[in-house]
Formats: structure tokens, sequence, C-alpha cells
């Protein structure tokens, strides 16, 4: 088969589409053919050498997929050959073909084609994990959503809105938060020319947001706390803006807030499985109904991977960025 390399760290020039051994299941995985695969930010820190897969995953980027079931390993059961289905991953998306443990595999929801459910498994994963399973956003609530236009902030406001909540994002252009309205948002912040502190407490009379998802980490993290409503809390799931910051203690002992900060790539199968299986319980049924869907920005071959990492790397996408297996 064929998969994205990274003969060395680097700019997108990096990744290399070269031809590898393939790969075998074991005992308790599936062997699933690729369709698709989407472009997420951990992918670009891999690709620049900073943040490797975690021990006996495949070295290949790529931490989402969808595709057919093309071999059982031992053990499987309640998969078949030919079943289409999406699969969350520790590496290895980049690829004509990828081992993916049982407990990782969803079937490709209803309503949504076999590439577009690509651009799902992280997604959902990472919202509802860590908004609705850690934090524990309910309805008549407040989510403040940082980058809103992201695949990840997409998602989450469509969750959202679907069990009751009221919406705020963060973005950095007209064009962005327009798409966020469109999905449901009720609060749209430009963070180039707007205080997100002041613009959310305005939209809750004062009070500020019960939960705050938050891929900014450092640079944001006093004004997140500042943001937070009494008994909010705050769910860091990114470093881009910085890995160290100073935190009130004060503060958040005065709101009775609590801050949590998790990842989903390093996890134990175990952890994996149950969020996977809640998502399937919990979020699947929305697509059926039409609550929900992926939005993808645009699609093109695996082997340009370079140029999807261009274009996430330039913040130049609303949504995911899918990169289709020939």
């Amino acid at each position: 088969m064929h998969a994205i390399t990274i003969p060395e760290p680097g700019g997108p020039e990096a990744l290399v589409w070269a031809e590898v051994p393939d790969p075998q299941p074991g005992e308790g995985e599936v062997l699933v053919e690729v369709a698709a695969s989407a472009v997420n930010r951990a992918d670009i820190m891999q690709r620049q050498g900073f943040y490797d897969p975690p021990p006996g995953a495949s070295r290949y980027p790529g931490l989402e997929c969808s595709g057919r079931v093309a071999a059982l390993g031992p053990g499987v059961s309640g998969w078949a050959v030919g079943d289409e289905v999406c699969a969350l991953l520790a590496g290895g998306g980049y690829a004509q073909q990828v081992v993916v443990p049982a407990g990782q595999l969803l079937p490709v929801p209803q309503g949504v084609d076999l590439k577009g459910a690509a651009a799902l498994p992280e997604v959902v994963c990472t919202v509802w994990s860590n908004v609705f399973m850690v934090a524990h956003l309910r309805p008549g609530e407040t989510l403040l959503v940082h980058g809103g236009s992201s695949g990840i902030g997409t998602m989450a406001i469509q969750l959202a809105k679907a069990v009751g909540a009221k919406v705020a994002v963060t973005a950095g252009t007209k064009e962005k938060l327009e798409r966020c309205a469109e999905l449901g948002a009720d609060v749209l912040i430009n963070y180039r020319d707007q205080d997100f502190v002041a613009e959310v407490k305005d939209a809750t009379g004062g009070a500020g947001a019960d939960v705050i998802l938050d891929n900014m980490g450092a640079k944001y993290l006093d004004r997140n706390v500042q943001a937070l409503a009494v008994n909010g809390r705050l769910a860091i799931i990114g470093m881009q803006g910085g890995r160290k910051g100073e935190l009130n203690i004060g503060t958040l002992l005065a709101k009775r807030a609590a801050v949590s900060a998790t990842s989903l790539r390093a996890r134990p199968l175990e952890e994996k499985a149950a969020i996977v299986a809640a998502v399937r319980e919990h979020v699947w049924p929305l697509f059926a109904g039409g609550h929900v869907r992926p939005v993808v920005d645009r699609e093109m071959p695996m082997s340009e991977a370079a140029e999807g990492h261009r274009v996430v790397e330039e913040s130049g996408h609303i949504g995911k960025v899918l990169l289709v297996a020939p």
C-alpha cells in the first residue's frame, strides 16, 4: 500500500507519499480500507517533530478515517467485511489501509456519505468527551467555543445547540463568524477587535459562560477564568497559545469553578472505547435526525497532504479538510 510518511520533521514538504508494508490486524483489531482521512492540528505537530505517536501506534499521521472493513483480526465480533465505518485512530489515517482496535470503530452515521464520515471521529469524540462527559454542559447553559469555525468548533456549536444550550464563539473574520451563525451560534465575537470576556458577560447578563472549550491554552487562561460563570467549567484541549500561563486561584475559588485539560490520542484503549460507545449512543442519532452534520471545507487527494497542511496552518478553512485515498 501507499501512505504519507515523514522521513524527517519539517514543513509541509516533509510529507512523502511512499510505498510501505501492508498492515495486518492482530487480536481485537480490524483492517480498514481507507476512503478518506482528515487533517488535524495534531498531524501538523507530528510533522514538525513535536508530537510523536504513542508507543505501538502507526508512525504515519492521521487521527481519523472512514472506509470499509477489509479483514477482521482474531476475537472481533459485531463487524463484517464490507461494512462502511469511520474510526478514531492513534495514527495511520493518511494511508490506503489502517489497523484499528475494534472498540474505536463506528458505523457511518445515517445521512452522511462515506468520505464525509472521515471528518467526524476525532472532533465528535473530542467535543463529546470534554463538553459533555467532563464539563457536563446542560440545557439552558452557555458554552463559549474558541475557534468556532474550526473542525472542533463547528461540531461543538451543533452538539451544544442540539441539547438546548446557548453558544458563543470566537473567530477571526466576518465570514467565519457568519458560518458559525448558520450552524446555530448565538453570540459572535471577533477576537481581533472584541474582548471575549466583556462580550460573553454582556450576552449573559453579567453571569459569564458555564462551559468554555479552549484550544489556546496559556494565552487565554486568565481571561477564560474571568469569563467563567459561578460553578463554571473550563475545558482545555490545545496549546496554540502556549504551554505555561498564570492562573488566579482566588478568582477560581470565588467562582467555585473547575479547570480540566485532556488529550485523546494517548488514552488507554478502554477509555477510547468508552468515549466511542458514548458517541455512538448519544450523538449518532442526531445525524439521522438531521440535527448535526459534518462541515467539510474541501477535499484533495491524500498524496497531496502537504497542501492540506498548508491550508490548515494558514487557518484558511472552515470545518475540516479531507484527504481522499486513491
